[in-house]
């Protein structure tokens, strides 16, 4: 008797844990959106080259590289959320047609300066070791239900993560003070809170 063809089983792609950073404006957006893009589709994780690139270290301590890294990144968006607004404002500032200054996002506030990194578990991402050891591109948002928790810096650690953003572009260039600003800040951490949590969260930043 012939043999029937059985349709070969596809098996699931496997997730992986992934690393997202953002700022408090964007888990706002989360919240409401119930997705969220990383900002160029960038996200770190344990990837194989950041395995390569440490000669000891279980997965765990890994994890804990990919988060500072993430951590590192969010201080970037902080400093260039920053830098939008403070174009914003002196866009509304200056004088319109009636000689009158138009109202700027200035009520809104300032920046919030609190380093913030989500963990997600993800299919579909791409390492990228041309960038980074621990970096990887995402093709599409995150839902909402794909994320595991937040990590957010606490009230504490908010002027030192002020001075960080000032001198994240130095401190990238190896300049040895802005690097030491910088240890200051990371020698915080951050604090960490279950997906439905988030909303609490982020009512009270």
């Amino acid at each position: 008797m012939p043999e029937k063809n059985v349709p070969e089983k596809k098996l699931p792609e496997k997730k992986l844990r992934v690393y997202v950073p953002v700022t408090v404006p964007m888990l706002r957006r989360l919240l409401t959106e119930r997705e969220i893009f990383p900002v160029g589709g960038t996200a770190f994780a344990v990837t194989p080259a950041l395995r390569e690139a440490y000669a000891s270290g279980d997965d765990e301590e890994l994890a804990e590289v990919a988060m500072s890294e993430a951590a590192r990144a969010s201080l970037r968006l902080i400093a260039a959320e920053r830098e939008d607004l403070a174009d914003a404002l002196e866009e509304a500032l200056e004088p319109s047609g009636d000689g009158a200054p138009e109202p700027g996002p200035s009520a809104h506030g300032g920046p919030v300066y609190r380093r913030a990194v989500l963990a997600a578990d993800v299919t579909g991402a791409v390492p990228r070791p041309d960038l980074d050891d621990a970096v990887v591109k995402l093709s599409g948002p995150i839902p909402y239900d794909r994320i595991a928790s937040a990590h957010v810096d606490l009230a504490e650690a908010e002027p030192e993560i002020a001075k960080a953003v000032e001198v994240i572009d130095a401190a990238d260039l190896g300049d040895e003070d802005a690097e030491f600003v910088l240890g200051d800040a990371e020698d915080h951490q951050l604090a960490w809170y279950a997906n439905q949590e988030l909303p609490f969260l982020v009512e009270l930043l």
